[in-house]
């Protein structure tokens, strides 16, 4: 959870002020903490709760699971009524997801689907009432037709990550590292904010959150 794009300070009021997780969650926040496992930042996980509270979906899909920590959030907020899917291409990493969770006993309503995330996306078929974005960012623009596609009408499209350390917004020079992912997630926010099926806000928490409402 480094690397963000908000004052320090303000991090820090905000983490301190809002309710943490705790018992399995905040194991593993300190799991991905110690080994370099990016997570949802405390902010955007609050912030997902109370979506998944207000919205309700009956299905979720999430594209990049790493240890399973945001759809474990996700099947907290909802009580255990959300079937979610989540996508994994680390065999690692997938079955850490699993293990977790069945330890918290949501097992039977995450279903983990092992693969390269855009031909998993490719093969399915059934709407979702909400979809997580939360993987490659440099291929959040291949992503988008097949999250259009798959997210119901009236249903939401969360991309997280999406001012990638504000890299997005600077008009001068990128470190060249850094540069293809950065012209990448600005294309892809201007596809989400021109698209006529799409309302769309842009929220500065995290490393950035686009918050898209399929009309």
């Amino acid at each position: 959870m480094e690397d963000r794009i908000r004052y320090p300070e303000i991090d820090e009021f905000i983490r301190n002020t809002i309710a943490r997780e705790e018992g399995l969650l905040r194991e593993m926040e300190e799991y991905a903490r110690l080994n370099h496992i990016p997570v949802i930042a405390p902010e955007t996980a609050a912030l997902l709760k109370i979506l998944v509270k207000v919205q309700r979906p009956q299905r979720i899909l999430e594209v990049g699971t790493a240890i399973g920590y945001s759809a474990l959030v996700m099947a907290c907020a909802s009580g255990g009524k959300a079937h979610i899917d989540t996508i994994e291409i680390s065999e690692e990493m997938a079955g850490m997801a699993e293990s977790n969770m069945k330890k918290s006993g949501f097992g039977s309503c995450v279903r983990v689907l092992r693969g390269d995330a855009l031909e998993i996306l490719q093969c399915l078929t059934t709407a979702y009432d909400m979809v997580f974005l939360d993987a490659s960012k440099g291929q959040y623009p291949e992503f988008l037709p097949e999250c259009l596609r798959l997210t119901r009408e009236g249903g939401i499209i969360l991309s997280d990550n999406v001012l990638y350390r504000g890299l997005v917004a600077r008009n001068g020079q990128v470190e060249h590292k850094h540069r293809t992912i950065a012209v990448r997630l600005k294309e892809y926010l201007e596809s989400l904010c021109s698209n006529p099926l799409l309302d769309t806000a842009i929220i500065p928490i995290g490393d950035g959150l686009a918050l898209s409402y399929k009309k």
